[in-house]
């Protein structure tokens, strides 16, 4: 029996990747369709670009997914696209209006939230110093990471034939790799340092596919995750209290 879908304020998610092979666009699809919102946020690396770009790749769950979106969208859900870094194609369109139907196309936004406080929307890829410094890094970096995705997957095939649960080596790495901990923790400050000089009381970004709500030297710091791995989004309740949705239904 199927249960009536979980209503929130407005539901954030960013780093989909449609487009690749790493995208759980399955576990996205009926996530969707549990939960709905007022407002629809997504933050960015919506499509993948880079990757279409080398590689044509879009199977029929990831239409399924961008149908889901506009259907959302037509029956009142205020849908919001704010580009990042592979989907970054669209950004020179800017100027001239790209909005698709009824969803708004954009860089960045405001947000004020339930809870008074002005929040920066954005996807986060102009505070990654080798975004601006050394893109060349991030596309091997991003290659490098499709290869520990590609390989992750193949491993948590043996580990469910083993009935075992689902492990992610990449966030494996982030925890135990002191660069990658630095990273983030650079990133961080960097977009709370952002926030606070611009008056916004928080911030609500992806980019580096860590999901997390914490409190910044007075900046409430609200990143969306990814549905690559982790299958994670941000919520409002209506209540005004935020969350980090965990969505279970991983590919394994």
């Amino acid at each position: 029996m199927n249960r009536e879908p979980t209503k929130y304020k407005s539901i954030f998610l960013s780093d989909i990747h449609l487009g690749t092979h790493g995208c759980k666009a399955e576990s996205l699809l009926k996530f969707l369709k549990q939960n709905t919102s007022d407002n629809l946020f997504l933050v960015g690396d919506i499509i993948d670009g880079w990757r279409l770009k080398s590689r044509w790749y879009f199977p029929q769950s990831h239409v399924n997914v961008i149908r889901r979106i506009f259907t959302a969208a037509k029956r009142g859900t205020n849908v919001y696209y704010t580009l990042g870094n592979h989907d970054e194609a669209f950004r020179k369109f800017l100027d001239f209006g790209i909005d698709i139907g009824r969803i708004r196309i954009t860089n960045e936004l405001d947000y004020i939230g339930i809870d008074g406080k002005k929040y920066l929307v954005v996807h986060g890829d102009v505070f990654d110093k080798l975004m601006t410094d050394g893109k060349w890094i991030m596309h091997i970096g991003d290659t490098m990471y499709t290869i520990i995705v590609y390989l992750n997957t193949k491993l948590n095939t043996i580990r469910g034939w083993l009935g075992m649960e689902y492990w992610s080596l990449s966030k494996w790495l982030k925890k135990n790799t002191k660069q990658a901990m630095n990273y983030i923790h650079r990133y961080e400050d960097h977009v709370s340092s952002h926030c606070e000089s611009k008056g916004y009381d928080g911030i609500i970004c992806g980019h580096i596919h860590t999901a997390e709500i914490r409190d910044i030297s007075g900046i409430t710091y609200m990143n969306t995750g990814d549905w690559v791995e982790s299958c994670t989004a941000l919520v409002e309740h209506h209540d005004g209290k935020w969350s980090i949705i965990q969505w279970s239904d991983h590919a394994q």
